[in-house]
Order: C-alpha cells, then structure tokens, then sequence
C-alpha cells in the first residue's frame, strides 16, 4: 500500500540485510538497478549514447560508480566525474571495489573541477553525488558542478535522492541549497516522504523504487504511505434506487463576511456537487437571497441556523468579528462534524480557550490549514512548519485530536495517532485563490453521506488534486485556472470512481 520510509528506518533495514549478505551486494544491485534505469531513458541502441555519471565521495557514489561500470559494458559512451572523498573520511571498501570495478571499464573519467559541461550533447546525467545522508548545503566548485547540470538540456536520473534534497523533509539542504533537477529518480530499498512533498516533487521527477531483492520480513510496518484509492475505496458505493436527498446528509458551510461570500459560494457549491443532500450556506453577515449561480443551495443567516442538524465547514470568509468567534464557538461546542478552514483557523490560533475546546471534542474534527495558517497555530514561522511538513502535521493532529491535512505540494494528512499520509494528485494550478475553499466543501460533502473523517479527508484531497491534473491535461491549465472549475471536474472524478468500484 505504497509505504513511505523515513531515513533512519531505511538504515535499520539496509544493516539488517546487509549482515545476511556477501560484502557490497546492496551496493552492486544499486548499481545495476540504476544502469537498468538508465538505460529504459536511453536510445534503443547505446553504441552511442553519451552518459554522464556524478560519482560523489560516499556510498550513494559507490552505487553510481557501479552503475557506470555497467552501463560501459553495455556499449554506452560513459563519462564519469569521480569525487573522491577527502583525506580524513574513510571510503568503504565496497566503494573502493566499486571505484576499481569502473576503472576497468571503458568509461572515462573527467576532472570534477571542469564544470564547462554544456559542450556535450548528453543523452542522460546519473546523479550519485549525494545520498539520503546529505546534512550541509552543497558548496564550492560541488555547487557549480550541480548549477551546470541543471541547465544541461537532458533527461537526469538520480540515484536514490537527488543530490542536495533532503530524503525525510523534501526540504532543499540549507536556506540557500541547491540540488539536483531529475526528472526521474530511482530510490532504493524503500521510497521516501522527501521524494513528495515540498521541494521534493519539483527535483525528484518520476519516482521508481528499487527494493534490492531485500527479503520482506526486514521491512517492519510503515507509518507513513503515499495516498491511494485503496485507503477510501470501501466508501466509494454505489447509490440505492430506494433513496432521498435525506440519505445523504446536510451540509452547512458558515462563513461569508462582507466583501467575502465568493468563499463560502465556492464551498456550498462544491458540497452539492459532490453529492450532500442539502447544503446551507450561512453568512456571518447579511445573507445573500440566493445563489444565482447554484440556486438549490439555501442561503440563512448563521446566527438563526441550528448547528446540530448538519456537517458544518467553517471558516470560508468568515472574518475575524466577534459574531465570527461566537459562530466557531457554537460550531466546536455542536455534536456536529466539523471542518474548521481559513479564518476559522486563524480564530483558533488567536485563543487557546478554543484550542482546548475543539481538542475535547466528541465528533469527527478535521482541519486543512496551509502553511502560514499551521504556523500560527503551532506559533512558529512558515519556514519552520516547511522545514518538516510531516512532523508540523502530526503535532497539530496529535495537540488538537483532529485530523489535519496540511496543504501544499504533496500535501500531508495526519491523524492523532501519528499515521500519516502524502498525497499524490495535484498540480499548481491549485496555487489559486479560492481553491481551499473547495476542497473544503468537498471534504464537508463525505463527510456528510457518513465517509469516517480520516476516509474523508484522504478522498477528498485525492479527488480534489485529480481534478486538477484532468483540467490540466486537458489544456485547461495549470496558469489561469479557476477555482470554480473544479467542480464539475470533482463531480465526474467521484462518479468515475464509484462506477470504477461497483464493476
């Protein structure tokens, strides 16, 4: 079920195997897997094909040297650049045979100083410089020798990670990093969360994974996965003929200050498309009296509406008004699921009396806060919650008992109890106002037709980013999509899909 394996985890189990293996048999299937990998992004022919391979100074060079030594042997021209590591770090002796293994090849080396490479027409680069044991931003003539990669015109395999990306966070390593742009990536062993999230999806590329014929019973159980319908496939049923708009729920989004009721027309809209019974939406403020646009969603007043009889997501343009706060207050104090967005959130991060309240709460509670709106809620900085999105999503699921899916690239849903979960769909066109909005109304709609919140939340990201990538392969973006669109594109995506399942 596409497991996710943190840096220390991929070491327990890289000892374990190891100690039941021939010296340096990781490290040559390494080797081999990434010249298998290679070679599926070269020419049907390799008699002259021109690879350029980065062997750096660890094991993750010792893995590109082997690499090399196979794809010379195939009939590739190889050109490798060896950094070889410096006098007071020690080189394991399944690199050194590794390093000998390509010296008798027919690959030639080149100096790691000469970074003037944009002279060869490179049919493809392996990047082995530097493994998920990268800790200091990559620097000096290393930093040149990256910068010129990147502006090669070629396909770019990494080996394991891209070099300069770290393999837990997706974090680029250092406030001024840079890393290696693949487009495709084969990780050993097991795949990891920085391969996904963050910065992760713009340098990592395609992602393969390559277990190394490692026996199963090493890998203990992942608390981590990537997202997938099989997590929320058992919700996705087919419809009684014997039914009414009553079996599948109420929705009430509350928001709509003044100047702001495009947010909660966005969410409403989105809830009756995506198949709630009835949607309410209700304004902070003075109502509108109707939505011309939707008129089957039924515009009130927030303050006159009992909160007890529907799903509610708040916080699309709510504002920050003392009748805002009251309205969160009676919505956390409701036996009501609850979806708390936007403002809602801000309200939250503003009063710890609240934070306790929502905490204590009986019914499924779910947030969907983006990175500055998590980062006032942890009381940190952007830059920290970014740092290490899995461990800010967990802390906010684990302080608030709530289940928290924290937006962006490869965006996190996190439960109470530590499980976690990175999402695969998605694009930027989502990087658009109104968007949030969206997926919350989508999110309140499962919700509402008796998804479980964690279900709920893992679906609704999915089809959300799923939409996106359909609009975009349709030429309808990602630059200058709209929120709205999504909708209709959510509401064939969840069709599909239950048509998909009920076969």
């Amino acid at each position: 079920m596409n497991p996710l394996y943190t840096v220390a985890e991929i070491r327990t189990i890289e000892s374990a195997a190891a100690a039941t293996l021939p010296p340096g048999a990781l490290m040559q299937r390494a080797g081999q897997a990434g010249a298998n990998a290679a070679l599926d992004l070269l020419p049907f022919s390799t008699a002259h094909a021109r690879v350029l391979v980065l062997a750096g100074p660890g094991d993750n060079g010792g893995d590109a040297l082997e690499a090399a030594a196979h794809l010379s042997f195939t009939g590739a021209q190889v050109t490798l650049i060896h950094i070889a590591p410096d006098g007071a770090a020690a080189t394991s002796p399944e690199r050194q045979a590794a390093l000998q293994r390509a010296r008798s090849s027919d690959a030639r080396f080149r100096e790691a100083d000469d970074a003037n490479l944009a002279g060869t027409d490179w049919n493809l680069v392996v990047d082995g410089l530097f493994g998920i044991g990268l800790k200091r931003p990559i620097s000096g003539a290393l930093r040149g020798l990256v910068d010129a990669v990147n502006r090669l015109r070629c396909s770019v395999l990494a080996l394991d990670v891209p070099s300069g990306l770290d393999a837990d966070t997706g974090r680029v390593v250092g406030p001024d990093g840079v890393a290696i742009h693949a487009t495709h990536t084969i990780t050993f062993i097991g795949n990891k969360p920085g391969l996904h999230t963050c910065d992760g999806r713009d340098y990592a590329g395609l992602v393969d994974i390559a277990r190394l014929e490692i026996d199963a019973a090493h890998f203990a159980p992942a608390a981590l996965h990537l997202n997938d319908v099989k997590f929320f496939a058992r919700q996705l049923r087919a419809r009684r003929h014997n039914s009414h708009k009553g079996s599948y729920g109420n929705v009430a989004v509350i928001g709509g200050a003044r100047g702001m009721s495009g947010a909660p027309i966005l969410a409403a809209r989105t809830a009756i498309n995506s198949g709630a019974g009835r949607v309410y939406t209700l304004f902070v403020e003075e109502p509108l009296a109707a939505d011309p646009g939707q008129p089957e969603l039924m515009c009130r007043a927030a303050q006159d509406f009992d909160l007890g009889q529907a799903t509610l997501v708040i916080g699309p343009g709510l504002g920050a008004s003392a009748a805002a706060k009251e309205l969160l207050l009676k919505a956390i104090a409701s036996g009501s699921p609850l979806l708390a967005d936007a403002d809602a959130l801000n309200l939250l991060a503003d009063d710890a009396g609240l934070q306790t309240a929502l905490a204590q709460r009986a019914a499924p509670t779910v947030l969907t806060p983006h990175p500055l709106e998590a980062a006032r809620l942890l009381g940190t900085d952007i830059g920290a919650v970014q740092a290490d999105r899995l461990a800010a999503a967990r802390t906010l699921a684990a302080r608030l008992q709530s289940v928290v899916a924290l937006k962006g690239s490869g965006t996190v849903i996190a439960a109470p109890d530590g499980a976690a979960v990175i999402n695969t769909t998605g694009n930027p066109a989502l990087a658009t106002a109104g968007t949030g909005d969206v997926l919350a109304g989508l999110c309140g709609a499962l919700l509402a037709q008796n998804w479980p919140h964690w279900e709920a939340v893992l679906g609704a990201v999915w089809l959300h980013g799923m939409a996106a990538d359909v609009l975009v392969t349709e030429g309808c973006g990602p630059i200058g999509l709209t929120a709205g669109e999504l909708i209709p594109a959510i509401r064939t995506a969840l069709n599909r899909l239950v048509q998909h399942q009920a076969r």
